[in-house]
């Protein structure tokens, strides 16, 4: 008789199976494109199979967009205004957001100058074409307060800021879209950030320093999405825009990094 071995048989290891690539959303605003763009590729190399998909656009647009419930995971602002807005209407946590980055104004013209702008006063120039963004853009709104400060300011005087606004021709959705009009020639001047004046605008443009006294400084939040799909990836990605990396990546757009 042959008796049954008693030796224990090795446990089949259970089959893994691969986690699904997923796909993050990032809303951010306009003016971030260049430095995202660059820390979304540095995300996907560290994170094989996931995708990055950005949304830029104007921080009020891209509230709004939250608010209708579009899917997002992270929701990075130009300012605290519209990081207010998607959070009392519940599409981010209160306290969940952080200041990752800060941005300061400037007054841009084509490098041929055409509105022969030497210096902040030539704003008020009787036909000077000037583009600024939309009150309810975030540099639309510190472009206004930059005005208005201006009004207590001997230097200026009381009617600086309507003889400006009077030489307004448009009001743009964003602030890419005032950097391309004065880039292309389209308009004299235009306000912008400092941010915006790298790359190959860079070349097209030259620009007039705003005074620290007259100047906003823009601070930028970021928070995850209360509706993210993808929590961990998205705490993951906030955690890589405060990392040394791209805190370096940031500065390199001149953003004024907060680490």
């Amino acid at each position: 008789m042959v008796l049954a071995s008693c030796t224990p048989q090795p446990a089949t290891a259970p089959e893994i199976t691969p986690a699904e690539p997923a796909e993050l959303i990032i809303f951010a605003a306009a003016s971030l494109v260049g430095p995202f763009s660059e820390i979304g590729e540095l995300f996907e190399a560290s994170h094989f199979g996931d995708s990055v998909l950005f949304n830029f656009a104007g921080s009020q647009a891209l509230a709004q967009q939250i608010n209708e419930g579009a899917p997002a995971d992270v929701f990075a602002s130009a300012n605290q205004t519209q990081m207010v807005a998607a959070i009392d209407s519940g599409g981010v946590a209160a306290g969940t957001q952080q200041v990752f980055a800060m941005n300061r104004l400037v007054v841009i013209f084509p490098t041929d100058n055409p509105g022969d702008l030497a210096a902040l006063l030539d704003l008020a120039k009787t036909g000077l074409k000037l583009v600024l963004a939309a009150q309810d853009v975030p540099v639309g709104r510190y472009s206004l307060d930059f005005l208005e400060k201006t009004v207590a300011d001997p230097a200026y005087g009381e009617s600086f800021k309507d003889a400006v606004l009077t030489n307004v021709v448009s009001y743009e959705d964003n602030v890419k879209a005032v950097l391309a009009k004065v880039a292309l020639g389209e308009a004299d001047a235009g306000i912008v950030y400092t941010s915006d004046i790298s790359g190959a605008a860079a070349d097209k443009v030259d620009w007039l320093d705003i005074p620290d006294a007259l100047n906003m400084i823009a601070a930028y939040p970021i928070a995850p999405v209360t509706g993210s799909k993808n929590l961990e990836l998205a705490q993951a990605f906030i955690g890589l825009v405060l990392s040394p990396e791209g805190q370096a990546i940031l500065a390199a757009y001149n953003f004024i990094p907060v680490e």
